[in-house]
């Protein structure tokens, strides 16, 4: 479905990003990764994802601080492959704490890559994409796009921006053949989630045994984490011919959590 096309993802060295990344390169497409992490095993899963899919993959170093780090990594698919087709906005990052001692400079982080960055890799994306009439972008929310949580005024002020930006860039390039849409996770078993789970716990003056069960699966009536797999399941869902009259959705996938 997806041979040919080319594919640029963000934070995917790792948990959802990683998922949507080889489940592309699954369905045929080459993908630029891009993400955190050491460099021999970075190299590691850009050569495996090569000789397990078929398809070509690059490994962009770009700083999701940095804006023109981000155009450059979409100018590396096009300078590459030839063009940029899909555009996921997966990188984020988490910090827990009470409004009054949340530190200003990871305020100040998580807004800019949590949510600026998908505005500056879309800003770079869109005009190949309007050229060619044809384009899939798909931001990584979450459930806290939709609904709130204590102790973490930064990531839900920027979850609920990537709402607000899904649904504008769906309007501005709704009669271009390209759609923008946005997944909302629950729970989903990541590094990110395992890494906040001390911090929540001292929030909360709770074990982090306790914050699993009663924190973080008591918000999901499955009672059961969300996984990679099923995120990226649905990314590729959002890219097929299928999905072409989905746009500026934001598409929960939370255990339920949202339904109350």
């Amino acid at each position: 479905m997806l041979k040919g096309k080319t594919a640029v993802v963000t934070g995917s060295t790792s948990g959802i990003g990683l998922a949507c990344a080889r489940a592309m390169a699954k369905d045929g497409a080459n993908i630029v990764l891009n993400g955190l992490g050491d460099a021999t095993e970075i190299e590691k899963i850009r050569a495996g994802i090569e000789s397990e899919f078929g398809v070509k993959a690059v490994y962009s170093p770009a700083d999701m601080l940095n804006a023109d780090e981000i155009a450059g990594m979409v100018a590396l698919a096009e300078t590459t492959f030839g063009t940029c087709d899909i555009l996921v906005n997966n990188a984020g990052i988490q910090h827990v704490a009470p409004i009054e001692d949340f530190p200003t400079d990871f305020w100040n982080k998580i807004i800019a890559i949590n949510l600026s960055a998908a505005f500056f890799a879309m800003r770079a994306a869109l005009p190949g994409m309007k050229q060619r009439k044809w384009g899939r972008i798909i931001n990584t929310a979450s459930a806290h796009a939709l609904i709130a949580s204590p102790f973490k005024s930064a990531y839900v002020s920027a979850k609920h921006g990537i709402a607000g930006l899904t649904k504008t860039a769906a309007l501005e390039t709704a009669e271009f053949g390209i759609t923008v849409n946005a997944i909302c996770p629950g729970y989903v078993w990541t590094p990110l989630v395992e890494k906040q789970i001390p911090d929540t716990a001292k929030a909360r003056n709770m074990t982090e045994e306790q914050v699993k069960k009663q924190v973080i699966l008591a918000a999901q009536p499955t009672k059961e984490f969300v996984t990679v797999e099923q995120v990226a399941a649905l990314a590729v869902f959002l890219c097929s011919d299928g999905a072409a009259s989905m746009t500026g959705t934001l598409l929960p996938m939370d255990g339920g959590w949202t339904a109350a």
